[in-house]
């Protein structure tokens, strides 16, 4: 009996042993199996990238027409930049220069009259500034004496200065038009132009002055979609 108790003792130590061998085992392979789980995560995040939204770029783009117009009226052309209307700025600027080139010639042609005309009806012979103004091979008798061109000289004065105060009008309005097909231009840029907008006639009874709807006609209909 006591030989069979001492082998008991040892079986049950033997067992409690094991068992906790095993659960020794669990526990680090948990811990282990945990700590993979974890490492994954861990890498999983980092493999993740994340996409910042942006606002600014997922908006829509559309341009403030107040703004346009102040800047188009500080820097000429810059409501067309601001509006990304690229293709008009040519037209702008060709048409700033053309007016810039006829005020000039204008001008510069008026001062010449200007000064001819002064100095051919002045009495001072050594102010004779209206023989530049002939030209190359012509004399004043060509023109029919200095009475006749002394008319020249004026009616070419008043000419070229009405052609100066004109091209400064159409200066000014054409900028002033820029600036308007910049606003035009800002205010209608999200503006849906569809292409199923219809016109048709179709069938319809028409109410009497009772209520009832006993007259055939035609109603006009407009279709947008």
């Amino acid at each position: 009996m006591k030989l069979f108790a001492n082998i008991l003792i040892i079986i049950t130590l033997l067992f409690a042993s094991e068992v906790l061998s095993q659960t020794q085992d669990t526990t680090i392979m948990a811990t282990k199996s945990d700590t993979i789980v974890r490492k994954s995560i861990k890498k999983a995040k980092k493999e993740v990238v994340v996409q910042p939204t942006d606002t600014a770029k997922s908006k829509e783009f559309k341009p403030d027409p107040q703004k346009v117009i102040w800047m188009g009226a500080i820097v000429p052309g810059y409501g067309q930049i601001m509006n990304r209307k690229y293709w008009k700025l040519p037209i702008v600027y060709a048409g700033f220069l053309g007016f810039a080139y006829t005020i000039t010639y204008n001008s510069i042609r008026y001062q010449a009259f200007k000064n001819g005309y002064r100095d051919i009806i002045d009495t001072d012979e050594s102010t004779a500034s209206y023989l530049q103004i002939l030209p190359k091979g012509s004399t004043i008798d060509d023109y029919g004496g200095k009475a006749e061109y002394t008319n020249v000289l004026k009616t070419g004065m008043e000419k070229y200065r009405y052609n100066r105060d004109l091209s400064v009008i159409i200066s000014i309005a054409y900028y002033g038009l820029t600036l308007v097909d910049a606003f035009v231009d800002a205010q209608l840029y999200d503006f849906d132009i569809s292409n199923d907008l219809s016109l048709n006639l179709k069938p319809v009874l028409i109410e009497n002055q009772y209520g009832y709807r006993s007259s055939p006609g035609l109603q006009l209909c407009f279709n947008l979609k």
